[in-house]
């Protein structure tokens, strides 16, 4: 049995005392897509959410966290954010500021504790998904977990 390394991510949640369960699944190169992750784990969309990474004009980089069919609303995320604008953070600046990679970015354990904003439809699912960090794996917890370990504020977020 190959022994696993734990991902940041998941150790900050040991350090909380915060349960949770690690779900693996094959990454596939050509589809990063929230939906082949959630098909992969064997979740619905509505409990598989994305971590993207945005900069608002007044407060700087911030992540948001939204179910994973859905489209990010870039004037809600700047209302909720006290941003007069947000946009998103080019890819290429991903690894940089995070540390994370496209298709493997968690609202946890980024190089930096950025701000994390979490769409609002995360509190009517019992259980929501998202990155552990890395690629192939999934972290499920409660939504009420994700907002203690990373201090997320709840909001609209999404069209």
């Amino acid at each position: 049995m190959k022994s696993k390394k734990k991902t940041n991510a998941a150790r900050i949640l040991d350090t909380l005392g915060i349960s949770y369960e690690i779900r693996e699944y094959e990454v596939d190169e050509d589809d990063l897509s929230a939906v082949h992750v959630a098909e992969s784990v064997g979740m619905p969309i509505e409990m598989v959410f994305k971590t993207l990474v945005a900069r608002g004009d007044k407060n700087g980089v911030l992540m948001a966290v939204i179910p994973g069919g859905a489209e990010l609303d870039l004037k809600a995320l700047a209302a909720a954010s006290g941003n007069k604008r947000v946009e998103m953070v080019h890819l290429k600046e991903v690894f940089a500021l995070t540390g994370y990679i496209r298709g493997g970015c968690s609202p946890l354990g980024a190089k930096k504790a950025y701000p994390v904003y979490l769409d609002r439809h995360a509190q009517e699912q019992g259980t929501i998904a998202v990155s552990a960090g890395k690629r192939g794996e999934q972290i499920l917890l409660a939504a009420a977990d994700l907002i203690r370990a990373t201090g997320a504020t709840v909001a609209e977020l999404v069209r």
